[in-house]
């Protein structure tokens, strides 16, 4: 038994939340701008949807052995995005739907032995077609947040917490890191040689790390004192998401991950 049976049906739960939250939109809350800057909540559905679709070229690639890039360029990505946000709020229900129902679709499709094909995101490294259900995870899971509808991230289940928690410190650059680890009550991940340690829960540590908060529960420890800052006071993390995997990967679908 590997872990995608697990993944599978957490992508499934996590697609049927967003749905959810989608169906509850009206056209104006579409319109209504999201969390993310420069983003109305149009354009987070259509990313998430024109994502499904990516990660079904990435799917085929490893299916077929003919590289698929994910997207066609990073100008067309956008620009597919910006021309369908301003959708209706059914018709972005209605995409993504089909879009998940696609992908969902090509996952089972999938002969056993190309989970092991090595295909490519828009950034390095290359990975595992396996990984490509933690990364679909990935979005589904932070734009829901993103949406600002209702979703946030104490609604996060926990075993994609520690995922995102575990691969946010394997993917961490190091040589610029602002803090020397990050801790929750039960681990720690060290991430760079000089610097504070940051502490607090698993939810609201991936929430500060990732952008989608600004530090709300996370404390500061300095030379091993523990203080509670304002979130002005905590160094800025590093960007986000600079590596789209990564760079060790096992091949094989693993029994779990991580």
């Amino acid at each position: 038994m590997t872990v995608l049976p697990a993944l599978q049906a957490e992508l499934a739960a996590a697609t049927d939340r967003l749905l959810a939250t989608a169906a509850r939109l009206s056209d104006d809350d579409v319109a209504a701008p999201s969390r993310l800057p420069g983003w109305s909540r149009g354009h987070v559905l259509a990313h998430v949807a024109r994502n499904a679709d990516s990660h079904i070229r990435l799917l085929t690639w490893a299916k077929t052995g003919v590289k698929t890039p994910q997207y066609p360029t990073a100008r067309s990505r956008e620009a597919e995005i910006e021309a369908q946000a301003a959708r209706s709020a059914a018709e972005h229900l209605a995409d993504l739907r089909d879009s998940a129902a696609r992908l969902d679709a090509a996952v089972r499709d999938l002969p056993e032995q190309a989970w092991q094909a090595s295909v490519a995101g828009m950034r390095p490294p290359d990975h595992p077609a396996w990984y490509c259900l933690v990364r679909r995870l990935r979005e589904v899971g932070m734009h829901h947040v993103d949406l600002g509808a209702g979703y946030g991230p104490s609604d996060w289940p926990e075993a994609f917490v520690l995922r995102e928690l575990h691969d946010c410190a394997a993917t961490w650059p190091r040589e610029s890191s602002p803090i020397r680890s990050f801790r929750l009550p039960a681990t720690e991940w060290k991430v760079g040689e000089d610097g504070p340690s940051v502490e607090g829960a698993p939810a609201d540590m991936l929430a500060w790390l990732t952008g989608r908060s600004g530090g709300e529960g996370i404390r500061l420890v300095p030379e091993g004192r523990t203080m509670t800052p304002g979130p002005a006071a905590l160094p800025a993390p590093p960007p986000w998401l600079i590596m789209p995997a990564p760079a060790d990967l096992p091949a094989t679908p693993p029994e779990d991950y991580p």
